[in-house]
């Protein structure tokens, strides 16, 4: 291979990387502000609620923010929004809309891309605590099972009265992966927000 060619193709590798580092830092800032509005709306979501208004829902419309998932032991933290589309799931934590909300009773799913906010996922472990805290109240969940399905295996999204995470898998597969990735956690009591009780008196 000549000098020049050489020379060419360096300059070719350097700017697919420079545009690959830009579309990256782009991609994340845009991730890290969808946050930020998502938990401004949580926030304000927490105030008490006007009179005659129901304070827990029993469906949201896509796109909506539902609360905040934390797994503290494997770092994991992202907001969670009502949708299961690309459109949601390229920027946060996705409720499966066909599953019961969080603070309804049921199996509750969520899911998310292994790539971006599900990848600490692969480190969690039996009894590791998920903590989801929503407008309607904290809760805290125990994992209790993990599994590796087919993504047409849909009996875990039965009625059952645990919650579940769902990812794809193997995490470090490049493209569509052939696999899910299942956490089954269990539910702990429920700890409602200060405001909540307030509201109960």
């Amino acid at each position: 291979m000549s000098l020049v060619v050489q020379h060419w193709l360096a300059r070719l590798l350097i700017a697919v990387g420079a545009i690959v580092s830009m579309w990256v830092t782009a991609d994340l800032l845009l991730t890290i502000s969808n946050r930020r509005q998502y938990e401004a709306t949580l926030e304000r979501m927490r105030s008490p609620p006007a009179p005659g208004a129901p304070v827990a829902p029993a469906s949201l419309a896509v796109g909506e923010p539902i609360g905040t998932l934390e797994i503290a032991r494997v770092g994991l933290s992202g907001v969670v929004v009502e949708g299961d589309d690309d459109s949601v799931l390229d920027r946060a934590i996705g409720h499966l809309p066909d599953t019961p909300l969080p603070w309804s009773t049921g199996n509750s799913a969520l899911a998310a891309h292994r790539d971006a906010l599900f990848r600490p996922l692969r480190g969690v472990h039996l009894g590791d605590v998920l903590r989801l805290k929503t407008p309607h109240g904290d809760f805290d969940y125990v994992v209790r099972e993990t599994a590796i399905v087919e993504p047409d295996d849909l009996w875990v999204l039965d009625p059952t009265p645990v919650s579940m995470r769902i990812s794809c898998y193997p995490f470090n597969f490049i493209g569509n992966a052939p696999k899910r990735f299942i956490v089954r956690a269990e539910r702990m009591p429920t700890r409602p927000h200060t405001s909540a009780i307030g509201r109960a008196h």
